[in-house]
């Protein structure tokens, strides 16, 4: 290893065995999980429905509708999605940022 590569790798070893980091990366992992099995679950109950009950989505809203109960269920499975997103990102730039700021600050001491 050339010299110029070990204060890098000792910089990084530091990191990794600072107990906030390895809370860090199980929480960052833990919500990434349960994000990924809540947007999945979602998505195939809803293709379960289409496949199992596609009456239920052809149901008008309300009497007389043009308009099935499939559109709305599929916009808001999207809208979900998309909010569940914005969570974790909003989530990773206020809480998981400066806790990563603050773990490098500690290891470069």
């Amino acid at each position: 290893m050339s010299s110029t590569t070990e204060p890098h790798t000792l910089h990084y070893s530091r990191i990794r065995q600072n107990p906030r980091f390895i809370a860090l990366s199980r929480s960052r992992s833990r919500t990434t999980w349960i994000l990924s099995a809540l947007v999945l679950a979602a998505y195939f109950l809803f293709m379960a429905l289409a496949a199992c009950l596609p009456e239920v989505l052809h149901l008008p809203l309300y009497p007389g509708s043009h308009l099935s109960l499939g559109l709305p269920l599929g916009a808001l499975l999207i809208l979900t999605t998309w909010l569940l997103t914005g969570w974790y990102v909003h989530r990773a730039n206020t809480r998981y940022d400066s806790l990563s700021e603050q773990i490098v600050k500690e290891s470069q001491a």
